[in-house]
């Protein structure tokens, strides 16, 4: 997969707007000020191709972005911290949920800051995924931020927490270093050749 074969397709604001061509979907979930759009422009070594907010929750639609003409990266809207109305979160919720029903996700990448005891929200983002047999990886964000010996156990929290089988990959990364993006390039082109 060329990464640098890289296009903004669309920001996704009703179910009109998702796409139907068969392509893979890889859909990147988490809270607001988690990291999302810094670990896919780590992931494509661009600075600022996914927009990086300074305040959570810039994120407000679906938005798109189609790799080598081969799968979708989708980046969704953050849950939790984002300081906008009820009303406009209530959008956001209905938006994702028609977009997980739609059925066309083929890979979903949890981030989670590794840090931090994953929320309640990140908890039932696991469950969804592990309910509806959708395979997903865990990816716990901001380990340059941590001590080499606080790694294990801090991942341990997180695994205990989210409830993983011992089949969902959780890696470490940062999106400062570049740690677990190998290890996460591996996967996504490991689904590219399966599907």
């Amino acid at each position: 997969m060329n990464l640098h074969n890289t296009e903004f397709k669309k920001s996704a604001v009703s179910q009109n707007d998702f796409p139907v061509d068969g392509l893979p979907q890889i859909v990147f979930a988490g809270r607001s000020n988690v990291g999302k759009s810094s670990i896919i422009n780590k992931l494509l070594n661009r600075k600022n191709f996914a927009r990086v907010g300074e305040s959570p929750g810039k994120t407000v639609h679906i938005n798109l972005f189609l790799i080598d003409k081969k799968v979708y990266f989708v980046d969704l809207p953050g849950y939790g911290f984002a300081k906008v109305s009820k009303a406009e979160k209530d959008r956001w919720g209905a938006l994702i949920e028609q977009f997980f029903g739609f059925g066309t996700i083929s890979l979903g990448i949890l981030i989670v800051d590794i840090r931090h005891k994953p929320t309640q929200d990140d908890v039932i983002m696991a469950k969804w995924f592990m309910e509806t047999g959708v395979p997903f990886i865990v990816a716990a964000n901001k380990s340059d931020k941590c001590k080499k010996s606080e790694i294990e156990s801090l991942l341990e929290q997180i695994r205990t927490t989210l409830k993983l089988t011992s089949y969902v990959k959780l890696i470490p990364f940062s999106s400062v270093s570049g740690e677990g993006r190998d290890e996460l390039l591996y996967e996504i082109n490991h689904l590219g050749e399966t599907t």
